[in-house]
């Protein structure tokens, strides 16, 4: 009987185990990680020769105009906006000890924003946006802003995060990307993109290597504060590699994807996000999430974009599955390229 699916290409199955003497095994797997980039932008370089014209990253447009088409980027113009937003960042003096810090949901200007910080060596601080827009008295962002101490702390949406502004020092510089909030002198992103590229972008993104902290990661504070993770590049890089050499399907067509999963976590962050970097393929920002008035925007993205991988955590797929069940043209499209489902986070 002719299978239904095409198997696909995965690292065999096989397990080292080592007994220890107290009892209990130490497993670890026998194949030897390959090698792999010193540093991220290296993928994003890589992709912009090989295949400029490829989206990278999308979303959907907000405005009037062209409210609900997707707003593509593609890997060209990626690496173009990411050496301008590098040049902005370095001509205001940021650097290890003086990040970004990121309030806002994912979006590609977030992910442009990110991209830059790290390509010429400077720490990105995303922060749930639940600490701007849930708090009351924003104790717990004021505290992660205290701890990081940023060069600069970006939102999406000024108006939206404008209460959550009031807690940044003055001497702080605020980039949004539309709507500034009143009483807030602000810098629009559009400034940041349009910075000409510095001699100096080069010579610090040479410099940025597997030591180079990446990233400070936020655990949920559901004990206590919340307590930063460095992420360094290495960590990243090899972490890709990994997962590469596990699932040896993705080097065989480029992995598309539509995510909700948040950048402030590593599932979303740096799982999601740097798969579809490290093997060339699309992220499609998925502005929903699996809760009631959510569910629908989050269902209307899969309907129309074919995904080869989906990525959400348990109670995505309960959502998901009754929508899946009666909407014939949201099943078709969904299953038609996809290799497979993954799930993580609490059942």
């Amino acid at each position: 009987m002719k299978p239904l699916v095409k198997p696909l290409h995965l690292a065999p199955a096989a397990v080292m185990t080592r007994p220890l003497p107290g009892g209990g095994w130490v497993l670890r797997s026998p194949q030897e990680l390959g090698p792999y980039p010193s540093c991220l932008g290296e993928h994003l370089c890589r992709w912009a020769a090989e295949a400029p014209d490829r989206t990278f990253l999308a979303e959907r447009h907000t405005g009037e105009e062209r409210a609900g088409e997707w707003r593509r980027v593609s890997y060209g113009d990626a690496l173009a906006a990411v050496e301008r937003i590098g040049s902005a960042l370095l001509a205001r003096g940021l650097g290890p000890d003086r990040p970004v810090a990121i309030l806002s949901d994912n979006g590609v200007d977030n992910g442009l924003l990110q991209l830059g910080a790290m390509h010429v060596g400077v720490p990105v601080a995303p922060i749930s946006p639940a600490y701007s827009l849930l708090s009351k008295d924003h104790a717990q962002l004021r505290y992660l802003l205290e701890l990081t101490r940023p060069g600069l702390v970006y939102a999406v949406d000024g108006a939206r995060f404008s209460a959550a502004f009031a807690t940044v020092s003055r001497d702080i510089e605020i980039a949004v990307s539309g709507n500034p909030p009143d009483g807030r002198e602000v810098t629009d992103f559009s400034d940041l993109l349009e910075t000409p590229p510095s001699p100096d972008v080069e010579t610090r993104f040479q410099a940025v290597g597997p030591e180079t902290v990446a990233k400070i990661l936020f655990t949920s504070g559901s004990t206590g504060k919340p307590k930063g993770v460095i992420n360094t590049q290495r960590m990243l890089v090899s972490n890709q590699q990994a997962i590469a050499e596990g699932w040896p399907f993705l080097t065989e067509r480029p992995p598309v994807i539509v995510d909700w999963l948040p950048w402030s976590h590593t599932f979303g962050g740096n799982h999601n996000f740097n798969l579809v970097l490290r093997n060339g393929g699309t992220l499609y920002v998925d502005g929903g999430k699996p809760a009631p008035g959510l569910i629908q925007t989050t269902v209307r993205n899969l309907r129309e974009v074919p995904s080869t991988l989906h990525f959400n955590v348990p109670r995505g797929y309960e959502m998901l599955v009754p929508y899946l069940e009666r909407d014939r043209e949201l099943r078709e499209t969904f299953f038609r390229d996809l290799d497979g489902i993954f799930y993580a986070a609490a059942a």
